[in-house]
């Protein structure tokens, strides 16, 4: 089998593992023609500063010796199967980058044989383009659940960034679709991770040459959808990872049906509003100051589909509001729909020499269509309408409801949305102002 067979078979691999955001295209270069977006492998990946970057993304081999029912690379499952040497990713991942398809690698695996045969194969990949040919890209490397310390200390100091994913939010789901896994075995490598980064973080305050160990953390990967799990589950799985392992990022994959099978869900299209919505949860965690419980409780376990988790948020805790824009705390800014990050600090810092007004807010990027219903601006109201929750709920989505039937269409990270999933909104899966 030649390489480019090979490349074909296992960039289409590797499209179900979103540890790295990523959106694929299949436009080939032409004839004079400048640049080259062709599907085999090129991923989008989005920095911490915002900027997108390319990467080669496929997998070492989809030779597995797992069985994981949801899985399309399953030992049962009759498809087409090829391997890469880590020769021969190597000198991929050289071309397309001096060619400027790419600035770095995201490589993942099926376990082939056992878990340290597959870590050694990735590890080694990393110390060829390390070593051998002094490669400065990014890295991102798979770390294999059951592998020993050692070879993902060594794929550490290596890579820029690794993940471990845990797949399904709970050990009873593991144990019905994934019997051959289990939660202590991946959360074991995610805990030495953490630790690692830890320690050598604390090392380098003091030597400045101490070696880097993952420098752009680790990050894992959820599937929604496969199991009967409630968002308010998978929130406080995320919160505790965030909490105890150190992780940068938790990613959230809409189930795809690729597999049929009894014991998975009969469903036509993937969860695509559900994982958008875990997606503002859990920048709702990372920095807006939220606890899962928060969010959610066992009378409310799942988000509203029409409405954003602040937002729903907002309208269940209205004694909570409205807040005096000019007065207000910056964590209590924080939580008014409508205000991200950005607009509350230009808030605080504006404010310091004179009062806003409702005018200066929407100078400043706050989204106003939310906001007004919660603040006032100089001790004056503008929502115009009764302050409770139904009539404050009714016309934020009679507003959702209107844009739909405007029947436009607007730039979007994803190909195909369904009618209640706002595509101005898919942003904030990756900017995280809600």
């Amino acid at each position: 089998m030649d390489i480019l067979e090979k490349l074909r078979i296992l960039s289409s691999a590797a499209k179900y593992d979103v540890s790295c955001s990523s959106s694929g295209s299949n436009r080939k270069n032409t004839k004079g023609g400048l640049g080259n977006g062709y599907e085999s492998g090129i991923c989008h990946s989005f920095t911490a500063d915002g900027r997108c970057i390319s990467l080669l993304k496929i997998l070492l081999t989809n030779q597995c010796s797992f069985d994981c029912i949801y899985c399309v690379n399953r030992v049962s499952n009759d498809i087409e199967r090829a391997f890469f040497t880590p020769k021969e990713i190597a000198d991929l991942t050289l071309n397309f980058y001096r060619r400027n398809y790419i600035e770095g690698l995201f490589l993942s695996s099926a376990v082939f044989k056992n878990a340290n045969y597959t870590m050694e194969l990735l590890t080694e990949v990393a110390d060829i383009l390390r070593n051998e040919h002094k490669f400065n890209g990014y890295i991102h490397l798979k770390a294999i659940p059951g592998a020993d310390e050692a070879l993902i200390k060594k794929a550490g100091m290596l890579a820029d960034r690794m993940s471990v994913n845990i797949e399904l939010p709970s050990n009873n789901s593991l144990k019905l679709l994934a019997p051959q896994k289990n939660k202590e075995k991946i959360l074991k490598p995610m805990s030495f991770i953490g630790k690692e980064i830890s320690i050598l973080q604390e090392e380098r305050k003091i030597y400045k040459k101490a070696p880097k160990f993952i420098p752009a953390g680790q990050s894992s990967q959820l599937i929604v959808g496969a199991t009967p799990e409630s968002d308010l589950q998978i929130m406080r799985l995320s919160e505790n990872l965030y909490n105890h392992y150190n992780l940068k990022r938790v990613y959230y994959s809409a189930y795809v049906p690729v597999v049929k099978s009894a014991k998975l869900p009969d469903i036509k299209n993937p969860p695509l509003i559900r994982e958008h919505r875990l997606y503002q949860a859990d920048w709702l965690l990372r920095f807006y100051g939220f606890s899962a419980k928060e969010l959610l409780d066992d009378t409310n376990p799942n988000f509203d589909i029409k409405l954003d988790p602040k937002t729903d948020w907002a309208l269940r805790h209205l004694g909570n509001f409205p807040v005096e824009i000019n007065l207000a705390h910056y964590n209590t800014l924080l939580r008014v729909p409508g205000i991200g990050v950005r607009s509350a600090m230009r808030i605080i810092k504006i404010r310091k020499v004179q009062f806003l007004s409702f005018e200066d807010l929407r100078k400043l990027g706050v989204v106003l269509k939310r906001a007004k219903y919660f603040i006032t601006c100089k001790g004056k109201y503008y929502g115009e309408i009764s302050f409770k929750e139904e009539t404050i709920r009714e016309k934020i989505e009679d507003k959702i409801i209107s844009k739909e039937k405007l029947n436009y269409k607007q730039l979007s990270f994803f190909s195909e949305t369904p009618a209640l999933y706002k595509p101005q909104d898919a942003l904030t899966s990756f900017t995280g102002e809600i």
